[in-house]
């Protein structure tokens, strides 16, 4: 059964969306200026340019055909001029039964290396996030960072724990922490769609975008651009409650056990301002740190 991250539907949907952005003078065909009834490319130019017959191209955009030869998706490719995590996506969507393997037991929890990892960097936001951008780990900083009025324990709770997908378009206050929102949730969701393109058998993937698709009109119109980007470094801007503007660079750093777990940290640039509102929101991580051990205390007298 088609769901909204996969199947012959997510392929037609990918293509179709590709072909709009291209216009014919784009990729050398010629253009009689007549009333064009589709946005961007036709079926026909798109199968010339590939090489393939236009009865098959509408046969694999119609998820009739699942044995497309490398050849044929390299090909589109080309013609489509996708990126390097577009022609990823494309394969995965066009090729399901020699892509799809056996999904890994469920990550309800941060490796102990992973937890020793965060616990070193205390000076850097650090955020273990699972394959389904769940939180499972912060350190103080990173929490404080990102989603300072949720409680601190709540990764360890797999009934309430975060999402950083289900937080950015459901929640009011991470609403208000992005300055640049459109930028921040076209990457979002390009990041979802990759996901999504890799594993396509997971249940949990599935209903985590039924509910966004159901619950935000946003996440639903960004969804059907079928936009796909790994987005594992870049910049991001905050608009942080306590210390205010700042710019911070970010790295996501997947794990090697292939359980789709990745740690994401931020650093800002030295001597900047950023710096040096990174610098006062650790030190109120400090000073909260040191509170709650001390209340901890007098609670065992």
């Amino acid at each position: 059964m088609d769901t909204p991250a996969n199947g012959p539907s997510a392929l037609g949907s990918f293509l179709r969306t590709r072909r709009a952005r291209l216009q014919p003078e784009d990729v050398g065909l010629v253009s009689y200026g007549s009333r064009r009834r589709v946005p961007g490319l036709r079926r026909e130019e798109l199968a010339q340019l590939a090489g393939v017959s236009v009865a098959y191209y509408t046969r694999l955009e119609q998820g009739q055909s699942h044995n497309a030869s490398e050849g044929v998706l390299d090909a589109l490719a080309r013609a489509l001029r996708l990126t390097p995590d577009e022609r990823a996506h494309l394969r995965e969507l066009a090729r399901p039964a020699q892509t799809r393997r056996r999904p890994a037991p469920r990550p309800d929890k941060a490796r102990p290396g992973v937890r020793q990892l965060l616990a070193a960097v205390q000076d850097v936001p650090a955020v273990a996030l699972g394959p389904r951008y769940e939180v499972l780990a912060w350190n103080r900083l990173g929490h404080a960072l990102l989603a300072g009025h949720l409680d601190f324990d709540s990764p360890a709770r797999p009934l309430d724990r975060p999402n950083t997908q289900r937080l950015l378009f459901l929640d009011p206050h991470t609403r208000e922490l992005y300055p640049d929102r459109a930028e921040e949730t076209r990457r979002a969701v390009a990041a979802l769609r990759v996901a999504a393109g890799q594993r396509p058998d997971d249940r949990e993937l599935t209903e985590l975008i039924g509910e966004l698709s159901m619950k935000s009109t946003e996440f639903s119109a960004l969804w059907s651009r079928h936009v796909v980007s790994n987005c594992t470094f870049g910049t991001k801007r905050f608009h942080h409650p306590l210390v205010g503007d700042l710019a911070l660079d970010f790295e996501v750093l997947q794990t090697p056990d292939g359980s789709g777990q990745g740690v994401i940290m931020f650093t800002a640039e030295q001597g900047s301002p950023a710096e040096a509102a990174l610098g006062l929101l650790a030190a109120e991580c400090r000073t909260d740190e040191t509170r709650v051990r001390g209340t901890a205390r007098l609670g065992r007298f």
